[in-house]
């Protein structure tokens, strides 16, 4: 019997790269597909196609003979979308990704999505997958965008697409190239470049759990429906104490409220040289001010969803950025 063939768009990413192992592990084939190419992915038998998420000819040519198609190629933005390229790749990229997969006749199509796609400041103390969607102008435009590409896939949807959605919290674990924007907070935290604790929280989840969620997902998630893949909530402060013990040097020790960080947010992100992003953004800050629990009743029923601690995944993380070449 041959070995389904699966395609991850997006591949190179924190996400992908842990997708890509777990697939490779479970014995698919598995072609991946991305824009760029760096060491992610090094030494996995993958097949690689480089497309554009806006060019869907090149999304035909990705997904030609696929079993499964997991969509993940998206751009994630704490500072706005001025040039309007977040708003089309998230966007324009689910739908052309997922019109591509109808007319290559994939069986299954597997979109990520993100929390952030759910109106996080106006669903109450616990979001489910029937919370409010992030619609509003005063939601982040990042936020929009995510609900608007899920839009786009649930239109395929209605034309037949087997698709679901899956919608991870903050993503933590190993093979962060990048490193990512939580795992540069942790490598901070360690290196004592994060002076002062400030207010407010998050749902972290393992990208190792995430990618088992999506393998489940793939399996037995039911057609059309999100899936709130989440782990823990902490504070920044617990954050910060847990990274503590992992590593044995201490936090900070200086406390200042939110409210106050990010009043001075728009300053900072206006004197920080184009070419870096400074951790916290008005954007970013605005997650953190509304973080509700998240719930993954729904996942853990259906797909046998069960995130690890996350002291857990620090002690690995840590130890992976210790023995990768590249951190």
């Amino acid at each position: 019997m041959a070995a389904m063939l699966s395609v991850v768009t997006g591949a190179y990413g924190h996400v992908g790269a842990n997708l890509v192992r777990a697939l490779l592990e479970r014995g698919d084939e598995v072609r991946v597909a991305d824009k760029r190419r760096t060491t992610a992915l090094s030494g996995l038998e993958v097949e690689h196609v480089s497309i554009d998420v806006l060019q869907p000819s090149s999304l035909e040519r990705a997904f030609e003979g696929a079993d499964t198609v997991y969509h993940l190629a998206a751009i994630i933005s704490i500072i706005g979308d001025r040039s309007g390229i977040v708003r089309r790749v998230n966007v324009e990229g689910p739908r052309n990704a997922a019109r591509a997969a109808m007319a290559c006749g994939v069986s299954r199509f597997v979109h990520c999505s993100s929390v952030h796609a759910y109106d996080l400041e106006e669903c109450g103390p616990e979001l489910t997958e029937t919370g409010p969607r992030a619609v509003g102008r005063h939601a982040p435009a990042y936020d929009r965008s995510k609900n608007a590409g899920e839009d786009e896939v649930r239109a395929a949807i209605a034309e037949g697409l087997d698709a679901v959605i899956v919608n991870p919290t903050a993503v933590v674990g190993p093979h962060d190239y990048g490193p990512s924007r939580v795992g540069e907070l942790l490598l901070e935290f360690r290196a004592r470049k994060i002076p002062v604790n400030i207010g407010g929280g998050f749902d972290f989840v393992d990208v190792r759990d995430l990618a088992a969620g999506m393998l489940a997902a793939a399996e037995s998630g039911r057609t059309g429906e999100n899936y709130l893949l989440s782990g823990h909530r902490h504070s920044l402060v617990e954050l910060a104490a847990l990274a503590a013990q992992v590593t044995g040097v201490k936090g900070p020790w200086l406390s200042m409220p939110l409210p106050l960080i990010r009043g001075l947010a728009p300053l900072v992100l206006k004197l920080t040289p184009a070419e870096k992003i400074p951790l916290f953004t008005p954007d970013s800050l605005h997650a953190l001010q509304h973080s509700p629990s998240v719930c993954h009743f729904k996942a853990s029923k259906e797909l046998g969803y069960s995130p690890r601690p996350l002291i857990e995944t620090l002690r690995d993380t840590y130890a992976w950025f210790d023995d990768s070449p590249t951190s």
